[in-house]
């Protein structure tokens, strides 16, 4: 029995079952979520969402805005059955955006293009679910119907609202006009073919879902003293907001590049001669995690091997201190972001096989996958045999 101490009055909860939905275990109390049962759902991909605002999302704003309205019925005169009319209505709930026609004065030729959903899923909402593109048609149905009813009683509109182009239809050519300059702009910071040297991409996964995480490597070679030695011994530098976990990473992965280059070259004392400095771009936003272990593995040995990485080519994957890849977890949303960036080669630790073959496969399409279970496997597919 809960007593709610506001009202004074008593509750009975024990029926009572409580749900609560979160983007980010992370941030849930240890102590409550201890007492839950977690249930983790993957987020929606590209085809899904496309399908929602479709079918759902657009005509639900269309409605509420007056773009659409509901059509009024004729009675029959005819009498139907009664099993005819469940029938009926089990039909005419199903789709229910039959019901409703274009509103008097609304053009004909109003309508949101596929093209402009597509941009606005790839570059305005990357969420795992659909809540942020629900608001951003909806701000364009209410800029639409604003611009109809001004166009209509030749009221004039400020520069901001005011219709720029020609037609009602809203693409991704003149998206900007009613949500704005797109919040995310490009997959990939690095175009050319090989990549630089000491750099990789790795996936990793947000609280949006998927993305590209670029690890990238640079040599500082020490200095000499009077006597011609070099200064002081191997030194790891890491910047770029990282948490914990992932700084710990840094550390194994410098330990397991430096023994996997003795086996190739004993003679390359390249960590030996230089210091590294580390970066995981963008620096404001905080990363944790152990997932980028494989990727900074091969972003250091590219430097110490002078041998670039082809930039069609993403990894994700923990590292053991022996060079065992561990599994880790968001493989639809890594896939998913790959994909969007291009990528046509991935690397997945050999004990994800079965999370990746459960995907569907339009995901699984034109991409080649290597599934590793040491470090050995990810070196031949990254430098070759």
């Amino acid at each position: 029995m809960f007593r709610d101490h506001f009202l004074d009055v008593p509750v009975d909860l024990s029926q009572v079952l409580f749900m609560c939905t979160a983007n980010d275990l992370e941030r849930i109390p240890g102590p409550l979520l201890d007492r839950m049962e977690v249930i983790r759902l993957s987020g929606y991909d590209v085809p899904e969402k496309l399908a929602i605002a479709e079918q759902y999302l657009v005509p639900k704003a269309m409605r509420e805005n007056g773009i659409l309205s509901k059509q009024e019925k004729e009675e029959e005169e005819e009498e139907v059955e009664d099993s005819d009319i469940k029938q009926e209505e089990n039909e005419t709930s199903k789709h229910d955006s039959d019901l409703y026609t274009r509103t008097k004065g609304v053009p004909e030729s109003l309508s949101i293009e596929k093209s402009a959903l597509e941009s606005l899923v790839r570059w305005y909402c990357r969420e795992a679910g659909v809540r942020n593109l629900s608001k951003h048609i909806d701000k364009i149905v209410r800029k639409l119907a604003l611009q109809i009813v001004a166009e209509d009683e030749g009221a004039e509109l400020t520069e901001k609202s005011a219709r720029k182009s020609n037609t009602w239809s809203v693409t991704d050519s003149n998206l900007n006009e009613y949500v704005g300059k797109p919040i995310f702009t490009s997959d990939r910071m690095y175009e050319k073919d090989p990549l630089p040297h000491g750099i990789v991409m790795g996936l990793a996964w947000t609280s949006m879902g998927g993305s590209a995480l670029y690890i990238e490597t640079q040599s500082i070679k020490r200095g000499v003293d009077s006597d011609g030695k070099r200064r002081g011994g191997g030194m790891l530098k890491v910047t770029g907001q990282l948490g914990k976990v992932m700084e710990e990473s840094t550390q194994i992965s410098y330990t397991v590049a430096r023994a996997r280059l003795a086996e190739i070259d004993e003679k390359n004392t390249y960590y030996d001669d230089n210091d590294i400095h580390m970066h995981v771009p963008e620096g404001a936003t905080p990363k944790d995690g152990p997932s980028a272990g494989i990727t900074m593995v091969t972003a250091m040995l590219s430097l110490a091997l002078d041998k670039p990485i082809r930039n069609d080519l993403a990894m994700t994957g923990e590292i053991s201190l022996t060079g065992k890849v561990l599994p880790v977890g968001g493989i639809k949303e890594k896939t998913m972001a790959a994909r969007r960036a291009g990528i046509k080669c991935l690397i997945f630790p050999a004990a994800n096989k079965r999370d990746y073959d459960e995907l569907p496969d339009y995901l699984k399409d034109g991409l080649e996958v290597h599934f590793a279970d040491d470090y050995s496997t990810v070196r031949e597919v990254a430098f070759g045999s």
